[in-house]
């Protein structure tokens, strides 16, 4: 009974390994499509979060592939395409951005490793002022608190880089009521208003703001997934079952869509729990067909 036993433990032990082998290496395309009467035409954005110098086949070329299958208009970034650790690379990061930035448009959001890089030189040295000269040479000016328009679609990019107080870990610090407007002013109501906001924690802030959508990353969808019950499990600020782990949100008139990412970091493994690249699709509103006039005799 014993030996079965074992048996049947050796083997749901290795079935997992290759699921996490399998999980760890792979991306998968998910989509969603927002419509609302202040975009002015269609356009289509492709949405990358926690790569973490992450790279799928040489110089990242099936990601490339699909992103170029994909067709996107735009690329949108919601943070930590690197990794803060003292002597890492940049060089996949940057390589893979110049490739984008040659053929659309980059609006990239800050995580909190691009921000903690700037906060701490003595740990990490030159490597924020190095990231930010590349992307620079690129053409691409990190959304820090500011806002880019979109005049042609009808749309505002902001990038929200919220203090590092908000990814302590085990617990959520409330934020204040005008902490959003000190950060980034009002929200522009004739635009309809994507924020790049990494931590999406703070969801209900974002929305009260007056997000329309809100791109977020950060918890790599929990890194491991229970099946059926569709459950991440770990947060970064190490917290179990974390209420935003992964996929579509809504609060209010908000809507937010939280990336499980495409890398790994501090624990290096994806289990039922693949990496996403997410599609975008901003779609016109049109107005309601007007009723006809109701004539009483």
């Amino acid at each position: 009974m014993t030996d079965i036993l074992l048996t049947i433990l050796g083997a749901a032990a290795v079935a997992l390994l290759w699921v996490a082998l399998y999980d760890s290496n792979r991306f998968v395309v998910r989509k969603l499509t927002v419509a609302d009467k202040r975009v002015r035409k269609h356009v289509r954005a492709a949405v990358l979060a926690d790569l973490h110098n992450k790279q799928y086949g040489s110089g990242n070329e099936r990601l490339l592939q699909e992103i170029r299958k994909q067709k996107p208009d735009l690329i949108l970034v919601a943070g930590d395409l690197v990794t803060a650790r003292p002597g890492k690379s940049l060089e996949s990061a940057v390589k893979l951005l110049g490739e984008l930035a040659g053929e659309y448009p980059v609006y990239y959001g800050n995580g909190n490793h691009e921000h903690r890089m700037k906060l701490y030189p003595e740990t990490y040295g030159d490597m924020a002022l190095r990231y930010g000269e590349a992307l620079a040479a690129l053409g691409i000016e990190p959304l820090v608190n500011e806002k880019a328009v979109l005049a042609e679609y009808g749309i505002a990019v902001c990038g929200a880089e919220i203090g590092k107080e908000f990814y302590r870990r085990f617990q959520v610090r409330q934020m204040p009521e005008d902490y959003m407007t000190n950060l980034l002013g009002q929200a522009p109501g004739d635009l309809y208003t994507v924020l790049l906001a990494h931590n999406p924690d703070y969801f209900p802030m974002y929305a009260k703001w007056g997000a329309d959508l809100v791109v977020s990353g950060h918890v790599h969808g929990g890194v491991v997934r229970i099946p059926f019950l569709n459950r991440g499990v770990l947060s970064p600020g190490i917290r179990l079952f974390p209420r935003y782990d992964g996929g579509v949100f809504h609060e209010g008139k908000s809507t937010m869509l939280l990336s499980r990412g495409l890398g790994m970091h501090t624990i290096p493994v994806r289990l039922f729990n693949p990496a996403e690249l997410w599609i975008v699709d901003f779609e016109p509103q049109p107005d309601p067909e007007p009723r006809p006039d109701k004539h009483f005799s």
